[in-house]
C-alpha cells in the first residue's frame, strides 16, 4: 500500500507546531510527505476553529480536497475544528474520512491506518475528551516547527483561564506544560542545527509549570534555555497573560542577553468594565506599574499587545476610554480585532451585541492612531544600529526583523543590497515608516566586510 501524504496546516504558530510535530510521526512511520494533493494517497488538514472566519476557512478547504478526491484518497480532519465539532464536521463536509481532534494529535499514525484499513462508508471519529499532550505520549515528535533559522518551540498547550470570548479551553482542554528536559533538548538540538531564533509559545506562557509545581516556571525555563543552548542568538516571548508578569520574569529578561527584550501581553481592552465582562484581569493600575517597571528595567523594551473592539456592551464611552489608554501606553505594536460571536462561549449569551458596522467603525479609529504611535516609535529607532535578522531579498533590497519584531505580525526592516538569508547582521536604520524601518549594512573597517551578493 502507497503511504503518501498531503498536509495542509491552517490558523496560528501553535497549530503549525501541531502540524510539523504529526509531519515527523508520519514521516518516521514509513508515510512521505507530497506537496499536491494529487500525488497523495492521504489528505490531512489541520483545522483551526479559534473563530468564525477561521472555521469557514477550514470548512472551505476541506470541500475542495472532498470535491476533488479520487477513488482510494481518504480525507482527513485533524486540529481544533475537529475537536469542537466531532461529527458534526463530517455533516459539513460530504467525503470525509475521519475525523481526529487536536487533543490527541499524537495518534495520527495508528488512526490514518485505521481509516484506511476500513471498509465501512461512514467517517471515524477519534475525539478523547482527555487532553494527554506532554511527556512520553507525544511520542518522541519535536513540538517545533522552523522557518529558516526562527522556530516556533510550544512550551505547554491548553489554558485555565476563563476569558468569556474564548473557545480555546473547549478546544485544547486545562493547561498543561511540559517537561522542562523536553523543552531544553529541543532547544539543544535546534541551536545545533543552525537555528538563530527560539520563539516560545503557548496559550499562556507565563502559567508554564503552574501544573507541574515549577514556580514562576517561565523564568527557570528562560535562565536554563540560555545555558544550555549558548548559540542561539533570540529567544522570544508570545502570549504573557495580564498580571502574571513577575518581577523575576524581568529579572530574567535583563539578566540574559539572548532573552529579546520583547514582550507580547494581549490585553483585550482599556476599560475595566469591559475586562471584567470579559473575564480578563481588569486592575489597569497594574498594567501601568508592570509596563514602567519593565522599561525602567529595560529602556528597549518592546511591548506588543492585542485589543478587541465592539465586545458585547461595549458603550461609545468604554470605546473611548480605550482609545484614551492606548494613547497614554504608546504600545510599540498593537492589533485590533473586532469580536467575533461564538454561540458556545460566555459572551455568544450576553446582551447588547454591537452592530458590525460600529465594531469596524472603531477598530479603523483605534488602527489610524496607532498607526501614528508606531510611527512615532519607529522615528525612535532612527540612528541607531540594530541588529536584524536577514529573511529575504528583493530587487536588489533585503528584508529582516529585528529583536522588536515578531514573524507575521509586526514589521521588518528594508536593507539597501543583497545579504545571505540567514545571517545577523548589524544594521544603521535611516529611516521609518508606520510599521517598518530601513537602514543599510554597519560595517567596521577593522572587521571583515560582510559579503553582499
Amino acid at each position: 500500500m502507497r503511504k503518501t501524504y498531503y498536509l495542509l496546516s491552517l490558523g496560528c504558530s501553535k497549530n503549525t507546531v501541531d502540524s510539523e510535530s504529526m509531519a515527523r510521526l508520519l514521516n518516521t512511520s514509513g508515510y512521505k510527505g507530497v506537496t499536491s494533493p494529487e500525488r497523495a494517497d492521504v489528505l490531512l488538514v489541520n483545522t483551526c476553529g479559534f473563530i468564525g472566519p477561521a472555521r469557514d476557512e477550514s470548512i472551505r478547504n476541506l470541500r475542495e480536497l472532498a470535491l476533488g478526491k479520487r477513488k482510494n484518497q481518504q480525507l482527513i480532519a485533524a486540529g481544533c475544528l475537529s475537536q469542537l465539532w466531532g461529527p458534526r464536521l463530517a455533516q459539513e463536509v460530504p467525503g470525509l474520512d475521519g475525523v481526529i481532534g487536536t487533543r490527541r494529535w499524537m495518534d495520527i499514525v495508528d488512526f490514518i491506518d485505521t481509516v484506511r484499513g476500513r471498509s465501512k462508508p461512514e467517517p471515524a471519529y477519534h475525539i478523547p475528551e482527555t487532553a494527554v499532550t506532554v511527556g512520553d505520549d507525544e511520542r518522541g515528535a519535536m513540538r517545533t516547527a522552523t522557518q529558516g533559522v526562527s522556530a516556533y518551540v510550544k512550551i505547554a498547550d491548553g489554558c485555565r483561564r476563563p476569558c468569556a470570548f474564548c473557545t480555546i479551553p473547549a478546544i485544547k482542554g486545562t493547561m498543561k506544560s511540559r517537561p522542562p528536559q523536553l523543552i531544553l533538548d529541543e532547544a539543544g538540538k535546534l541551536a545545533e542545527s543552525g537555528v538563530r531564533e527560539l520563539i516560545l509559545i503557548a496559550q499562556d506562557l507565563t502559567d508554564y509549570g503552574s501544573d507541574i509545581g515549577i514556580k514562576d516556571g517561565l523564568a527557570t525555563l528562560l535562565k536554563d534555555i540560555c545555558i544550555t543552548a549558548p548559540g542561539i542568538d533570540w529567544v522570544r516571548l508570545m502570549y504573557a497573560y495580564p498580571g502574571a508578569v513577575t518581577d523575576r520574569l524581568i529579572e530574567t529578561m535583563v539578566q540574559y542577553p539572548q532573552i529579546c527584550h520583547y514582550l507580547d501581553i494581549p490585553l483585550q481592552h482599556g476599560h475595566p468594565a469591559v475586562l471584567r465582562r470579559m473575564r480578563r484581569p481588569s486592575n489597569i493600575d497594574w498594567v501601568h506599574r508592570t509596563v514602567a517597571r519593565m522599561r525602567a528595567a529595560m529602556p528597549d523594551l518592546c511591548v506588543r499587545t492585542t485589543f478587541i473592539v465592539g465586545f458585547p456592551g461595549e458603550t461609545d464611552e468604554e470605546f473611548k476610554t480605550l482609545m484614551d489608554f492606548t494613547a497614554e501606553m504608546q504600545f510599540d505594536r498593537v492589533g485590533v480585532f473586532n469580536y467575533s460571536y461564538e454561540a458556545n462561549t460566555p459572551s455568544g449569551a450576553m446582551p447588547d451585541q454591537v452592530p458590525d458596522e460600529v465594531k469596524e467603525a472603531r477598530r479603523g479609529a483605534l488602527m489610524a492612531q496607532q498607526q501614528q504611535i508606531s510611527l512615532t516609535r519607529n522615528q525612535g529607532q532612527v540612528g541607531k544600529t540594530l541588529d536584524t535578522l536577514i529573511e529575504g531579498h528583493g530587487k536588489g533590497l533585503s528584508f529582516g526583523r529585528t529583536y522588536r519584531d515578531a514573524p507575521e505580525v509586526d514589521g521588518l526592516v528594508i536593507v539597501d543590497g543583497q545579504i545571505p538569508v540567514g545571517e545577523l547582521v548589524p544594521v544603521h536604520i535611516d529611516g521609518a515608516l508606520e510599521y517598518d524601518l530601513t537602514g543599510s549594512v554597519q560595517t567596521d573597517p577593522r572587521d571583515n566586510p560582510l559579503i553582499i551578493l
